[in-house]
């Protein structure tokens, strides 16, 4: 995919993410100082839409991205690199508590940092997840069934983790859409550290960036 249409994927992923909203033409023209009409940008949705990777959800409205659209972004995009320093100094204060507890302090301060859930499977003891009122404070929740979906999946907990587990996860992991084990309307974002698997959860649309940071900066704060 040329440079334009990857740059325009950009941002609409990263304009969906903080906004919970179809992406318009006249939006990105005003907000990024792009140097074409909003007409021409409509133009390139259309061949967005062609490969997969936005959707338009209602007629003359703006775009979305689609599954394949997040992979994308998150395979271009998405770089292995560490949190800023206040979310790594939170890190490391969480890290120090005693070592039973280390992974679920660490678990509560991702929720908090993220406004997502978080997931941990400590080597000793069972699985367990956090921040659940904050995941579903997410917009994708205000669908009933969609908490659902997910509240059965989370009865799972211990199944889904201890299958993760059995796979193989060192570094951290992106799963989405489909490839995620809490359903294909999520995302996640996991890995394995001396002391039990920890991860968190979201909706699909999430930002992956700041979630694989803050995963990263955790796993250090446990060095």
């Amino acid at each position: 995919m040329d440079e334009r249409l990857n740059n325009l994927l950009r941002l609409v992923v990263e304009e969906y993410v903080a906004t919970s909203e179809p992406v318009s033409s006249q939006a990105l023209v005003d907000r990024h100082d792009l140097d074409v009409s909003p007409a021409t940008i409509r133009n390139w949705f259309a061949e967005l839409d062609e490969l997969g990777l936005t959707a338009q959800p209602h007629t003359s409205g703006g775009r979305i991205p689609t599954e394949e659209g997040f992979k994308h972004y998150v395979s271009t995009h998405v770089m292995p690199r560490p949190a800023g320093k206040r979310v790594r100094e939170r890190l490391e204060d969480a890290a120090q508590a005693e070592r039973g507890q280390r992974i679920k302090a660490l678990a509560r301060e991702l929720s908090e940092l993220s406004g997502l859930a978080a997931v941990a499977m400590p080597n000793e003891t069972d699985s367990y997840c956090m921040g659940l009122s904050q995941l579903f404070g997410q917009s994708e929740f205000r669908d009933w069934q969609q908490v659902v979906s997910m509240t059965a999946l989370l009865d799972h907990l211990d199944q889904t983790l201890s299958r993760l587990r059995r796979h193989g996860i060192s570094a951290p992991q992106i799963f989405l859409g489909k490839d995620s084990p809490f359903g294909p309307g999520s995302g996640t974002v996991i890995a394995q550290t001396p002391y039990g698997l920890v991860g968190i959860v979201g909706p699909l649309r999430m930002d992956y960036q700041s979630a694989l940071s803050n995963l990263l900066s955790a796993l250090e704060a446990l060095e």
